[in-house]
């Protein structure tokens, strides 16, 4: 592929996630924390339908890492946001600390999708490997995140960050504790 194509390929995957960014954003209510009366009797898949249509909040957390959900089935989801200059660190990177948030966030909700109602899941472990510098001229980077195996007491499941270009910067793989009730 020439160069130029290259060019025009990677902007128009860089139009594709920023049509699908704003979509995701204009259904979803500002971040805050659902009551355990809106949580009662949630699948994992209900919870993120229910966030998905405006009917619960994103997590405060999505405002802190500026990532949106784009889209989620069982054991399968994919977010997307813009590593910005204030995640930047001291080498012109980006942080991996960011990185690493996005990750685990990605792989914990995929495991979430899996959880019929009454069930909650904590990470216990979480590895990533980086592939590459990130930068914030990347503009937007997407995370997508599947379950490898999910039992009645553990989850596994693993994640990648890419740009549009579709370069890997990073990889994560998580174990998760499930157990009853919410944390």
């Amino acid at each position: 592929m020439s160069k130029n194509a290259e060019s025009r390929e990677i902007e128009r995957t860089l139009e594709q996630w920023r049509a699908e960014s704003e979509s995701a954003q204009r259904l979803c209510t500002p971040p805050g924390l659902a009551t355990r009366e809106q949580l009662v009797g949630l699948s994992g898949v209900e919870f993120f339908t229910a966030m998905m249509n405006g009917q619960l909040p994103p997590p405060p957390m999505s405002a802190t890492t500026e990532f949106v959900i784009i889209s989620f089935s069982y054991g399968h989801i994919v977010m997307q946001g813009s590593p910005g200059l204030k995640f930047q660190n001291t080498m012109g990177s980006i942080h991996g600390g960011w990185i690493a948030t996005i990750l685990d966030s990605v792989v914990g909700c995929a495991v979430h999708t899996t959880l019929s109602a009454g069930m909650g899941y904590a990470t216990a472990e979480l590895k990533v490997s980086y592939f590459r510098p990130l930068s914030e001229a990347i503009g937007l980077v997407r995370a997508e995140g599947k379950v490898l195996s999910s039992g009645k007491k553990i989850a596994f499941a693993e994640g990648t960050l890419c740009g549009p270009d579709g370069k890997k910067y990073a990889h994560a793989t998580t174990t998760c504790a499930v157990f009853t009730g919410t944390a």
